[in-house]
């Protein structure tokens, strides 16, 4: 039986505060050393926790500024998406299509905005996205992969983006359609994620806007057509099954 992380067992708990209103929507979380007190639990903990939720669009920390819960507005439009997903599997290249556009652009105005403590914080992502590789979960890898490119968007310093960014991240994480744990299973496809991932780091902390865009939307060209080649031997695999389970019925 797969244990329950600790940083998942507070990520519960303050998702109960704010479902029984002990948190409200807009309110700004205690200083991380008295929420780690009041619930104690160890202040690394809790920071994953908040990060976690910071990912599905519950919680958004403004640097230096403090973690807030997010309006229940901003993620109202992923239900109808949510929906749209399960019942129509190949609509996650209609995301994939979206964060084209919406990463090329947060990857430019990083590269131009980011300061050097976001500049690191992406660092982190990266180096943490690269341990997660080879994980029993492959998930851990899928949720390190988002954190990375969401440190990018927060280092673009646009709210809109951060808060839409949020809301498809969790949709994909969230939906048993899309694949990204297979994505990480492949040999063939780790390396060059990896590099991927590694020039569009390379230029947004050389603050080269253009190649960052430019980074980010091949990043997404490479993803897209891996999933799609996913699908096709899926398929395959069907295929072949339900020939060999007919020759076999007919003998």
């Amino acid at each position: 039986m797969k244990r329950t992380r600790l940083s998942d067992q507070i990520a519960e708990t303050l998702e109960k505060m704010i479902s029984e209103g002990q948190l409200q929507p807009g309110q700004r979380l205690k200083s991380e050393r008295e929420l780690a007190v009041e619930l104690d639990v160890s202040r690394p903990s809790l920071r994953e926790a908040i990060q976690k939720l910071n990912l599905k669009g519950i919680l958004t920390t403004k640097r230096g500024g403090g973690t807030f819960v997010c309006e229940k507005a901003s993620t109202d439009f992923i239900e109808p998406l949510n929906t749209m997903l399960v019942e129509n599997p190949e609509s996650r290249f209609d995301v994939l299509e979206v964060r084209h556009a919406l990463e090329g652009t947060a990857a430019y105005y990083a590269a131009l905005r980011g300061t050097t403590d976001e500049k690191a914080e992406i660092i982190q992502c990266f180096e943490k996205m690269i341990r997660m590789h080879g994980s029993p979960d492959p998930m851990d890898e899928a949720r390190a992969d988002a954190a990375f490119h969401l440190s990018i968007v927060k280092a673009s310093h646009n709210e809109v983006l951060l808060n839409i960014m949020q809301g498809l991240f969790n949709l994909l994480q969230n939906s048993i359609s899309h694949n990204l744990d297979k994505l990480y299973t492949i040999p063939r496809v780790f390396e060059p994620l990896s590099n991927q991932h590694r020039r569009l780091m390379n230029t947004i902390l050389e603050g080269d806007p253009e190649k960052a865009r430019l980074a980010a939307q091949e990043h997404l060209v490479f993803v897209e057509e891996s999933l799609q080649q996913i699908d096709r031997e899926v398929l395959r695999e069907q295929r072949e099954l339900r020939n060999l389970s007919d020759s076999t019925s007919d003998h």
